[in-house]
C-alpha cells in the first residue's frame, strides 16, 4: 500500500498561479512537476 503524496499551500499556488497565466498548458505544467493535469485543475478553481 502506497501513502498519498501531500503538497503544500505554496506548491499549490505557485503551480495554480502558473496555469492562470497561461504560459504553459495544464499537460506541460503537470509533466514539469510530475503532477496529474486533474489537480492542477482543481487547485486552479480554489
Amino acid at each position: 500500500m502506497t501513502k498519498r503524496k501531500r503538497y503544500s499551500a505554496e506548491f499549490k499556488a505557485k503551480v495554480a498561479l502558473e496555469a492562470i497565466r497561461e504560459e504553459l498548458t495544464t499537460a506541460e505544467l503537470a509533466k514539469k512537476y510530475g503532477i496529474h493535469p486533474t489537480m492542477i485543475s482543481g487547485w486552479k478553481k480554489k
